[in-house]
């Protein structure tokens, strides 16, 4: 039996010393956590600053000292094992410990006074604390780190982690007990801030008595505040908690009107709620341990090839520079070969020169040698002997009466300006991924399709080839065309389906097809090189028209006068310029207001469906009306001669007499009337109230839908598919797009995107997944 206790004792000793072990290992894991971020020390008495991170508050004096602000009055340092050098971590004890003149001395080396003025000398300042976490500039308040709560939690864990990694083995002594006799401590008094033996705690805290109500808790060396209390309202406890500012408050404080309309909670709401919230947060990175465990072994994985990829990457550098090294040695020989070959040949032609100037000297070779041919008495002889040397003698008085050298020796020439070759070397450099390209917004449009055009920035690396990116957003097609958002707010409005992917654009510019009707799409494009893919440019969201694109061509067949109207290659641009006939009226200008109009219409008519189009008026033209009619009352219209300054002519409404105004059918024709830069809104308007019409500025290009079963008609501005203006139309007819032009004026029809030629190969389309729709990848 004794022999069964005895193993039974055993594998408890074990289990216990296995639990102590594993206990004492999580301990020390966190020793990085329980760090002051400025004297990378344990924390000592540590405050919490408004960004919700917390330093020593000895640090946080020392460091708002250093940067000019008047010295803090601090807290009396408490004699606890977080100040105790005997009880330091196995780390801290390589350190030497701690003086009490530390903030003194940097008070006297910064301010040059000792730390006794009072706070009514100087004005007060608004502290501002760099937090070596978040490395943001922390506003104190003019109080500084009075306003700044102890963080009493992360006390009470240092020193649980100082009790089960270095302090297992000391116990805390009753400090009642006379000596030699002093027993261990077994509680702790909150209220008495002492500990207690059994027998002591019995003794001082008497059963009936106020005493005994007292909180005894385990014993410790360090005595903290049983509650956090208010650093304004020192006798408050914190009783609320505000999610506006994210700070504690006191009953007296929740009053104020700062937190007016702020959303404040009762503090036991907030702790349970933040409670509940660590814990499904900690329990979520718990049961994903193998996913943190791969992770891990990506990151170790990524250090391996990265240690691998940079020697690779410097010997690649290193054979770079060798092989500029050799170019340039070989280089150098080739030029210094030149240079040589020049040498010799420009100091032979001096050498030359200097052997024939000095046969000219008195007692040289050829006047010697003249001389002796002088002396010759036979003419015959003379004559056939003499002649070389006449010729030596006149090219030699040649050159001697104009002088010059053979050859120059200045070799000016040969100089090298290696200014350029330096500026490129001293500018060499690893090669760097492309900028985010930017949109061009003048040229970017949405039709019958998508065509996103974009340029890189001038200092960017140049790209292989770009990756455009879009997708349709889902509930957003109020949104306007040209709304540009930053990378980072790509999900924080609507929602959006997966993102589509063209590949190998080559060139600065795409086109995308098969789009859904009125719907807004998000792009944006991004380059890429032999370093990889750049940033992405700034999203551009575009609005596809509300129904299919009508394709055309204007027709002539309705007396064109050719002397007023031109039609332009394709027949989707013409213009028209004011003739004669408008100079022979001018007699009677007087008398009446005739003027001459020319009428263009479509090449084909609506009999069914919903149609969109779209054209661009020359903001110059004089009346310019764009709108639809059926075709036989367009030409009825045309060659009745109409007073263009009637009143009772109104074209925008559809009627041309007074007959039609008591008809209750709609109109046969609708317009809108345009010129000198304005657009006229007729007072039937959908988006008018007023009285009378209204001007609007022309936009710079006009869309119109049609839907013929409804038979109504609405103009958009085509740049953000904004409505302008909506009427009705009789449809019971084919109907057909109609131009008129009252004076000069020029306009061109919207050409297809499908129509563009495209020199480029088509891209690949690709899906991306969801986990890569982030603007931030």
């Amino acid at each position: 039996m004794s022999v069964l206790a005895f193993s039974l004792h055993l594998i408890r000793s074990k289990k216990y010393r296995k639990t102590e072990k594993k206990t004492k290992s999580n301990m020390k894991s966190i020793e990085r956590e329980l760090h002051c971020p400025v004297c990378e020390e344990m924390v000592k008495q540590p405050i919490v600053l408004p960004c919700m991170h917390s330093v020593c508050v000895l640090c946080a004096a020392e460091v708002l000292v250093q940067r000019g602000y008047p010295p803090p009055e601090l807290p009396p340092e408490p004699n606890t094992p977080t100040s105790s050098p005997i009880t330091r971590s196995p780390r801290q004890a390589r350190r030497p410990p701690p003086k009490t003149d530390r903030l003194d001395r940097v008070i006297r080396t910064v301010c040059g006074t000792h730390p006794g003025r009072r706070r009514k000398d100087t004005p007060p300042v608004i502290m501002l604390f760099p937090c070596p976490t978040c490395r943001k500039d922390v506003e104190l308040g003019e109080r500084g780190l009075a306003d700044c709560l102890r963080n009493l939690t992360l006390e009470r864990i240092v020193e649980r982690y100082r009790h089960t990694v270095s302090l297992g083995s000391m116990a805390v002594m009753c400090q009642f007990c006379k000596p030699p006799q002093a027993l261990e401590a077994t509680k702790g008094c909150a209220d008495c801030r002492s500990n207690f033996c059994n027998e002591c705690f019995k003794l001082y805290h008497p059963w009936g008595t106020p005493r005994a109500q007292h909180e005894h808790i385990l014993p410790t060396h360090n005595f903290r505040p049983k509650v956090l209390v208010c650093v304004e309202h020192e006798q408050e406890r914190l009783q609320f908690y505000c999610r506006s500012c994210q700070r504690l408050l006191c009953p007296l404080c929740k009053l104020r009107r700062a937190h007016s309309g702020h959303k404040i909670m009762p503090i036991a709401l907030a702790y349970q709620t933040l409670k509940e919230k660590m814990t499904k947060e900690m329990n979520y990175i718990l049961a994903n341990q193998e996913s943190v465990q791969a992770q891990i072994t990506q990151v170790e994985s990524g250090i391996a090839q990265t240690e691998v990829n940079s020697a690779v990457a410097k010997e690649q550098l290193n054979q770079c520079v060798s092989e500029l090294r050799s170019v340039l040695a070989e280089r150098q020989g080739a030029l210094a070969m030149f240079l040589e070959g020049a040498r010799g040949q420009r100091a032979g032609a001096l050498n030359t020169q200097l052997s024939e100037k000095q046969s000219l000297l008195e007692n040289a070779g050829l006047l010697t040698y003249t001389q002796e041919l002088l002396k010759e008495t036979d003419q015959s002889c003379f004559v056939q002997a003499a002649r070389v040397t006449h010729n030596r003698l006149v090219k030699a008085i040649e050159n001697l009466q104009h002088f010059s050298l053979s050859a120059d020796p200045s070799f000016r020439h040969f100089q090298m300006d290696v200014s350029r070759e330096l500026k490129a070397l001293s500018s060499m450099d690893f090669i760097q991924a492309p900028l985010a390209p930017v949109i061009d917004t003048q040229k970017t449009l949405a039709y019958d399709q998508l065509y996103l055009c974009w340029r890189l920035p001038q200092d960017s690396a140049p790209a292989w080839h770009y990756s455009v990116e879009y997708q349709r957003k889902v509930g957003g097609a109020g949104a306007l065309w040209g709304r540009v958002l930053s990378e980072g707010s790509s999900g924080s409005n609507g929602s959006h389906c997966s993102w589509q992917r063209l590949d190998d654009v080559g060139g600065t510019s795409a086109v995308i097809d098969k789009l859904e009707m009125d719907s807004v799409y998000v792009l944006r494009v991004r380059g890429c090189n032999k370093a990889g893919f750049g940033e992405y440019s700034e999203e551009v969201y575009l609005h596809t028209p509300p129904a299919p694109v009508l394709s055309f061509c204007l027709d002539s067949r309705w007396g064109l006068h050719a002397e007023r109207v031109a039609l332009g290659k394709g027949q989707t641009y013409a213009r028209s310029v004011p003739g004669m006939t408008l100079l022979q009226a001018a007699d009677r200008a007087l008398t009446s207001c005739h003027l001459t109009s020319d009428l263009l219409v479509a090449d084909v008519s609506i009999t069914q469906g919903r149609h969109y189009w779209a054209c661009s008026v020359e903001p110059g033209s004089y009346l310019v009306k764009v709108g639809v009619g059926i075709e036989a009352k367009l030409q009825e219209w045309f060659h009745l001669p109409q007073d263009m300054a009637s009143p009772r002519y109104d074209p925008d409404s559809g009627h041309d007499s007074g007959a039609e105004d008591a008809q209750d059918c709609p109109p046969p024709f609708c317009f809108l009337t345009m010129g000198m830069g304005k657009i006229l809104l007729p007072k039937c308007g959908a988006s008018n109230t007023s009285t009378g019409p209204l001007t609007a500025p022309l936009p710079p290009r006009l869309g119109l839908c049609l839907d013929f079963e409804k038979g109504r008609l609405t103009f958009y501005d085509a740049h953000s598919l904004r409505v302008l203006w909506e009427g009705t139309v009789d449809c019971s007819a084919p109907v057909c797009p109609a131009f008129c032009f009252i004076g000069g004026g020029a306009l061109q029809l919207q050409e297809q995107i499908a129509n563009r030629s495209t020199e480029q190969n088509p891209p690949r389309r690709v899906t991306i997944q969801t986990r890569a729709t982030d603007a931030s990848h």
